[in-house]
């Protein structure tokens, strides 16, 4: 059940002035935020790319994507997944 809230105008622009404050600094944030800039460990990985753990270690063995490796954990690009993607895309016989 939803009660009703009163606030006062007062109130109603401090709100609405750090949302939009919010709103500016998520797009600069956005604007510096590069594709490269972003990972996926390999559960994240396996999961997007919905293969299994064997498929992936068989992709990195034979460089079919690439992939860091801090200790004993994998890390992917998206601007690599998205080449690997782009590298085999095909496209639709539209007539």
């Amino acid at each position: 059940m939803m009660k009703d809230i009163n606030i006062t105008e007062k109130e109603a622009e401090r709100i609405y002035t750090k949302i939009a404050s919010l709103e500016v600094n998520i797009k600069k944030q956005q604007q510096y935020l590069k594709s490269e800039d972003i990972f996926f460990d390999n559960q994240e990985f396996m999961l997007l790319m919905n293969i299994s753990k064997r498929t992936s270690q068989i992709w990195r063995d034979t460089g079919v994507i690439g992939f860091s490796q801090v200790n004993n954990k994998i890390y992917f690009r998206l601007s690599d997944i998205q080449m690997l993607l782009e590298k085999n895309y095909k496209p639709a016989n539209i007539k």
